[in-house]
Order: C-alpha cells, then structure tokens, then sequence
C-alpha cells in the first residue's frame, strides 16, 4: 500500500473528528443554554449567550483549531508518483 493513502486516512479521521468535535461544542451551547425562557437569557456583546457561545466563539476556536491542525499535523505528500515507481507500471 502507498504511504500517501496511509498519512491520507490519518488526515481524514483527524478532520472527521474535528467536525464531530465542532458539532457537540455546537448542540451543548445552543440546546443547553438555549433551552431556558427567553426572559432568563444572558447577552454577550448584544447576542443571546447562547447563539454567542455556540456560534461566534465556536466559530473562532475551532478556525484556530483548524489552523493548528493544518499546520502541525498534516503532511505535504506529493501527488505524483516517484519516478521509480512509474517506471515499473510503465513496463
């Protein structure tokens, strides 16, 4: 098996999980926070906390966690094959 299916698999359940990780973060703060009568509500910069905690600092932490994981944990991988390699098909 190629080494670039492997480091890929690896890239896509790191951003499967993230995603899962961004949607919990998600449903907890609007269902959680949201669930109370309006009148009981707290605002954060004119927005219902709620809505603020779920999707304007949602948003920020998991941009910034998107960039992290861009930038330490995912590998340059080449998309075509080394010469070698294509030699041996070619034959």
């Amino acid at each position: 098996m190629d080494h670039r299916f492997k480091i890929s698999r690896r890239e896509a359940w790191l951003g499967t999980g993230l995603a899962v990780l961004n949607f919990v973060w998600w449903y907890a703060f609007a269902y959680g926070l949201g669930s109370k009568p309006v009148k009981e509500y707290t605002y954060i910069l004119g927005l219902p906390a709620w809505f603020f905690y779920s999707c304007v600092a949602g948003f920020l932490l998991f941009s910034f966690l998107v960039f992290l994981m861009v930038t330490f944990l995912f590998k340059e991988v080449p998309f075509d094959e080394p010469e070698e390699k294509e030699k041996e098909r070619v034959r």
